[in-house]
């Protein structure tokens, strides 16, 4: 009786830790990210899909999508609505105007700031960084994708697109996900972030 007991407890133990598989992720970032999806408390994932998911897909980390870019203030902005994937409106204004370089080519992007979010513990400093590239619609989600920044001390920002992340109507069409203003298009194939999602079937 007592060794079948043993037995039993070996097994149970194997199998909580099979069933407790490492967090995915190359970088900081992409497990950090990994572990949200994960977790049924923080997920944007419907329940099948959630079930069934193992890590989200990223393109491989590269250096040269990390970019220095300087900042041309916009402190006289007004807010405006920007739209999106539902009928709410996003209260927001141009924080800035950032100017870069990617591989040679120089772009330029709108920085915006959020008047809620401002207002919210911990988001006091946030900036919000959505873009579209050519990559959209074919490996990432045909929408564009988002970045999070923070109000710098000075008038540059480093900007890493390899820490560009889908929004979450791209898994759940619950969610109200501001449109990225055409103007934030870039011309060129942004491969660094996180890739398209594929979802499970109905």
């Amino acid at each position: 009786m007592k060794f079948l007991l043993i037995a039993l407890l070996l097994v149970f133990t194997v199998s909580c830790a099979q069933e407790k598989k490492p967090i995915l992720g190359d970088t900081p970032f992409q497990k950090e990210l990994n572990a949200e999806y994960k977790d049924a408390t923080t997920s944007p994932l419907k329940k099948k899909d959630r079930e069934h998911f193992e890590g989200l897909v990223f393109f491989a980390f590269d250096s040269a999508f990390v970019v220095t870019a300087s900042i041309e203030r916009t402190p006289d902005s007004k807010w405006f609505k920007m739209k999106t994937t539902t009928d709410r409106l996003s209260q927001e204004r141009v924080y800035g105007i950032l100017n870069f370089e990617l591989k040679g080519t120089a772009y330029q992007l709108e920085l915006y700031q959020g008047q809620e979010l401002m207002t919210k513990e911990g988001f006091e400093d946030y900036l919000f960084l959505p873009f579209l590239d050519n990559t959209n619609g074919d490996s990432t989600y045909g929408g564009g994708r988002y970045i999070d920044l923070s109000i710098p001390e000075g008038d540059t920002l480093i900007v890493d697109f390899n820490t560009a992340y889908n929004p979450y109507c791209a898994y759940n069409e619950k969610y109200s996900c501001p449109i990225v203003p055409r103007r934030n298009y870039l011309d060129t194939d942004v491969t660094a972030g996180v890739k398209k999602f594929h979802k499970s079937e109905e």
